[in-house]
């Protein structure tokens, strides 16, 4: 799954209701650790609440620009109601993914291969939010944008890249969900 949509994914829902996994810069810690890779960061970073809130916000942003990317169909249920607007989350992803911009440079380890490292130096916090917002960048821009869907199984709040003409949930588990909830209307009469 690309950075992007595990960012987005940050938001689930589950039996019990929504899940927020960067709820606390406690949660957000182990959240970067997980993507340490992918976000360029030390072993022993550690969020902080002003971090957390930001990267929350930018969240909300990508999520915002993923339901007009996902427009006619309707966006995730998880938060529809709370995103900010276009204008506001475009200027928003765009300004993160230039405040530590990373530079394509070649590696070679037996075979080159393209790495991206931080263009100049920049504050761990600042470098976070700066690949999160590059990746959102990179996704909405490029091929995978038009297979974006909105997982409409009962209760699911995910987005998804639809690999397969005929999927049409994000997982087996939201599939197998959703049928036995069209099973029970069609039956409860």
């Amino acid at each position: 799954m690309s950075l992007s949509l595990e960012f987005v994914s940050t938001i689930r829902a589950d039996r019990s209701g929504s899940i927020d996994l960067l709820s606390d810069a406690d949660g957000m810690t182990t959240w970067v650790h997980e993507h340490a890779a992918d976000l360029d960061v030390d072993p022993g970073f550690t969020a902080t609440e002003e971090l957390r809130e930001e990267t929350v916000r930018l969240r909300q942003a990508v999520r915002a620009l993923f339901a007009r990317a996902v427009a006619p169909e309707p966006p995730s249920r998880a938060d529809a109601t709370d995103l900010p607007g276009f204008a506001e989350s475009l200027a928003l992803v765009n300004t993160c993914a230039l405040a530590a911009p990373r530079a394509p440079q070649l590696a070679w380890n037996g075979e080159p291969s393209l790495v991206a490292v931080p263009a100049a130096p920049a504050d761990p916090s600042v470098r976070v939010r700066a690949a999160l917002a590059t990746a959102a960048v990179e996704f909405l821009a490029g091929p995978d944008r038009a297979q974006l869907r909105t997982c409409q199984a009962p209760r699911c709040v995910l987005y998804f890249v639809k690999e397969h003409p005929r999927q049409e949930w994000c997982s087996t588990a939201c599939g197998n969900r959703a049928r036995a909830a069209r099973h029970y209307r069609e039956h409860k009469k």
